[in-house]
C-alpha cells in the first residue's frame, strides 16, 4: 500500500549534506514544511493500532458495530499517528538545514509559539505557548526552524519538563550559541478533565544554558520580553 505522503527530493543543507536519520528515515525541511518519510510498514502499524482501539472501546462497554463507531478505530489510529509524528523527525537535522553565518550577537527571541502535545502518563492533551531565545555565536538559524523544533518534540508523548529541556538542548547542540532560553506555559487536561479538576491551572517550566543561566541580566531581559 502506497503512503499518502509523497517522497520528495532532499533540500540541500547549508551545513550538512546528510539528512538521513540513524534509523534510515529521511528528514529534510524547506522554509514552508518539514518532509517526513513514512515507514513502509505504516499500513501494518495502523492496522494494529485500529485493532487495539476496538479492544478499548469494547472494554468500556461500547458496541463497536454500531453506526457511529464503525470507523472510529481507524480514525483514532490515524489521529494518533499524526499527533505523534515527531518520532519520525530529527529536530537537530531540521536546524542544520537552515544555519547561516552572521555576526549578529544579540538575543534572538521567538515567543508565543503554539504547542499541542500529549501527556505520557494519561495520553491526554496539554497545550499552551513556548518562548524560545538564543544568543548567536557566529551562526543564526531560520526563525521558522525554532518553531519547528518545538513542534517536533511536542508531537511525541511528553512531560512538560522534558519537553522544555529537549528544545533547549537541540538548539544548544547544533548552533552552539552563547546561550539558550526556553519557557513553556501550558494547561494540562489530565489536571482539568480528571484528577484534581483544576480548570484554570497553568504549568510553567524553564530551561536555560550559557548566558541565560550565568547572567542575571540576560535571564532578566528574556523573562521581561516574554511577558504578555
Amino acid at each position: 500500500m502506497k503512503s499518502k505522503y509523497m517522497k520528495q527530493e532532499k533540500i540541500p543543507s547549508a551545513i550538512s549534506e546528510n539528512s538521513l536519520l540513524p534509523s534510515g528515515l529521511g528528514s529534510c525541511c524547506d522554509d514552508d514544511d518539514c518532509l517526513i518519510d513514512i515507514p513502509e510498514n505504516d499500513s501494518l502499524i495502523i492496522d494494529g493500532m485500529r485493532d487495539a482501539v476496538s479492544v478499548m472501546l469494547e472494554g468500556i462497554g461500547e458496541d463497536t458495530g454500531r453506526e457511529g463507531l464503525l470507523k472510529t478505530p481507524e480514525r483514532v489510529a490515524k489521529s494518533l499517528r499524526f499527533l505523534t509524528k515527531g518520532y519520525l523527525q530529527d529536530p537537530e537535522e531540521l536546524l542544520k538545514n537552515a544555519l547561516f553565518t552572521e555576526s549578529y550577537d544579540e538575543m534572538v527571541l521567538v515567543k508565543d509559539i503554539d504547542i499541542f502535545s500529549m501527556c505520557e502518563h494519561h495520553m491526554l492533551p496539554f497545550f499552551g505557548k513556548a518562548h524560545v531565545a538564543y544568543i548567536p555565536d557566529g551562526k543564526i538559524v531560520g526563525l521558522s526552524k525554532l518553531a519547528r523544533v518545538v513542534e517536533v518534540f511536542a508531537r511525541r508523548l511528553q512531560v512538560q519538563e522534558r519537553l522544555t529541556q529537549q528544545i533547549r538542548d537541540a538548539i544548544q547542540n547544533v548552533l552552539k550559541p552563547k546561550g539558550v532560553g526556553v519557557v513553556i506555559e501550558a494547561r494540562h487536561m489530565c489536571m482539568v478533565m480528571r484528577g484534581v479538576e483544576k480548570l484554570n491551572s497553568v504549568t510553567t517550566t524553564s530551561a536555560m544554558s550559557g548566558q541565560f543561566s550565568s547572567s542575571q541580566s540576560t535571564r532578566g531581559e528574556f523573562l521581561r520580553l516574554i511577558k504578555p
